[in-house]
Order: structure tokens, then C-alpha cells, then sequence
């Protein structure tokens, strides 16, 4: 009996020695296959150290302060690119396609701005006209992003009236009804100096009367001196309860929309953005900065004089205007 269980016992021991050689083995092979690894990825790839990542950021920051993006935003910008890429390993000779992806996830979730669909928004209204007030600055181009968006509406048979609330500078209301004689639109005006809250409350009430479901509302130009005006915009606002307050920027003016936002988003709140003269400024770092700092829907951007030189904001198309490929 103690012979059987000896045999037993030296079979058992001989089948774990087995094994055991058998592990050994495999971490050996498994030991040189991770040097060799470890040797391949250190040949192949490097980790990105801070200086030849800021060599290659210096480039982009000049270029979106060049762009008119504000000094502090570009800053901003370029450390958050930073943080992301120093020690992130890169494959050789990629470097650069790794720093540029960086820059345009970054830009990316910079310009994920909450959406606006005109045309849903317009018709969940059940009882009375959608009304949208425009205003912004003098030359900003609110009365012809007006004319644009109201052609948009024709086209998708989303009827649309004209109020003239931009009683205070000569010849608004002239310019107004130069593109109401052109697509069609009714204007509801009073004689200059009437008051603008009355102008477009009766512009209210005669859309409702007539089952019209929108009304484009027009303001004076405003700048920081003109309190008046300002307090003029407050009561536009309190009288008519709008639906929707669009700033409109003139995309030319530079980081000085960063304060002009800031001005009426006080006076009023905004609701959305246009920008106008996309058509000759191209660069838009201004727009960067207002999407960075305020985080408020883009509506559209004017590209043209044409009522169809209209372009609904794409961020991947706004990237492309500001990286360079």
C-alpha cells in the first residue's frame, strides 16, 4: 500500500516539476517578446515633449490673433492644446497630424454650440406670429440678414411681415421696403420718431389678423454711448415679449464683439448670433471668441449681398476657415 501511494506521490511531484517548467518557459518567451516590443514601440514611437509642441503651436496662435481671435481666448486655447498633447506618445513622423487632430478636437468641442432650427421652432407655435427681434450695432447689416432669412421662410412657404422698428436713423425705413417691394412682404411702419414698441405691436397684431406666422422685427443701430437707445431696446423687449433675440455682429469689427455682446446680452439677453460679411472676412477668430466665451447659438452667416448668400453654421465648415489645411 505505501509503495502505491509513493508511485502516486512521485507521479504528482513529476506533473507539477512539468508544469512548472512548462510556466517558466512561457515567461521567458513572453520576457523576450516584451523587451522586443518595448524596444520596437521606442523606435517607432516618442512622447511629445513641451517644446517642440509649443514650436508648432506658436504658428497657430499668431494665426488666430491674426484672425481676430482675442489674445485671451487664443491663450486659453493654446494651453488647453497643450495639456492634451505633452507626454502623449506619437508614432515618428506623425507628429504633426497628432498636434493638428489635437487643435481641431479641441476647436471642435469649442464650437458645439446648442442648435436652433428656425423652421421647427416656428411652427410649434400654436396661437399667434413668431415674432424675432434683430438689433446690434450701426452698419452691422441687420436689415439685409432680415431680407435673408425672410427669403428663407418664403422658400419653405413660412409667411413672414416686416415691422420697421428702426424709427430713428434716415432712411431705414426706405431700405426696409426696398426688400419688402423685392420678395413680396408686407411692412408695417409708422412716420420717423414714432415709438418702435408700437411699431412692432401693430406689426403683432396685424400677422395675427391675417394668419401670418412670422414678424421680422428691425431696430435701430446702437453703440456704447447710446443709452437712449439701449433703454428704447428694454422696453422693444418688455412691450412685445419676443420669441426669439437675435444679435446681429458685424464679423469685420475685430474682438470688439466680444464687448458688444456682452452689452446687449445685458440690456436684453440674446438668443442667437448672425454674422454678417463672411464674404470678405474669411478668418473668423472673432467668432471663435464669442463661441468661446458665451456659448450661444450661431443662427447664420452672411456671405454675399444675395438674399440666397446664406450659410446656416456648420462648426466643421467654420474649422476648415480657421485651420488651415
Amino acid at each position: 500500500m505505501f509503495k502505491l501511494l509513493k508511485e502516486k506521490f512521485n507521479k504528482l511531484k513529476e506533473k507539477i516539476a512539468g508544469e512548472e517548467k512548462k510556466a517558466l518557459r512561457k515567461k521567458k518567451v513572453e520576457k523576450k517578446v516584451g523587451i522586443k516590443e518595448k524596444v520596437k514601440k521606442k523606435i517607432l514611437y516618442k512622447k511629445l515633449s513641451e517644446d517642440e509642441i509649443s514650436k508648432v503651436l506658436e504658428e497657430f496662435e499668431i494665426d488666430l490673433i491674426e484672425a481676430d481671435c482675442s489674445p485671451t481666448v487664443t491663450s486659453k486655447i493654446v494651453e488647453e492644446i497643450k495639456k492634451r498633447l505633452i507626454g502623449k506618445e506619437a508614432r515618428r513622423g506623425d507628429e504633426e497630424n497628432l498636434i493638428k487632430n489635437t487643435i481641431k478636437e479641441v476647436l471642435e468641442e469649442i464650437l458645439d454650440l446648442p442648435r436652433i432650427k428656425i423652421d421647427e421652432l416656428i411652427k410649434k407655435k400654436s396661437e399667434g406670429p413668431f415674432l424675432i427681434i434683430f438689433f446690434g450695432f450701426n452698419g452691422s447689416g441687420k436689415t439685409t440678414s432680415m431680407a435673408k432669412l425672410a427669403k428663407y421662410l418664403l422658400d419653405r412657404n413660412i409667411t413672414v411681415v416686416f415691422a420697421a422698428g428702426d424709427t430713428f436713423r434716415a432712411a431705414s425705413i426706405e431700405q426696409l421696403e426696398e426688400h419688402s417691394r423685392k420678395l413680396g412682404i408686407k411692412v408695417i411702419k409708422h412716420k420717423y420718431g414714432a415709438d418702435p414698441a408700437a411699431v412692432i405691436f401693430d406689426a403683432v397684431k396685424y400677422a395675427k389678423s391675417k394668419g401670418i406666422k412670422v414678424v421680422l422685427a428691425d431696430t435701430a443701430g446702437r453703440t456704447h454711448m447710446d443709452k437712449n437707445l439701449i433703454e428704447e431696446l428694454r422696453k422693444i423687449v418688455r412691450v412685445n415679449n419676443p420669441d426669439l433675440k437675435v444679435l446681429v455682429l458685424d464679423s469685420l469689427t475685430g474682438i470688439d464683439v466680444l464687448s458688444q455682446f456682452e452689452m446687449f446680452n445685458e440690456a436684453v439677453g440674446v438668443d442667437a448670433i448672425v454674422f454678417t460679411k463672411l464674404d470678405v472676412n474669411e478668418k473668423g477668430g472673432n467668432i471663435l471668441s464669442i463661441a468661446y466665451e458665451f456659448k450661444k447659438p450661431i443662427l447664420f452667416f452672411g456671405t454675399g449681398q444675395d438674399y440666397d448668400d446664406i450659410k446656416w453654421f456648420e462648426k466643421d465648415w467654420l474649422i476648415k476657415q480657421i485651420v488651415s489645411e
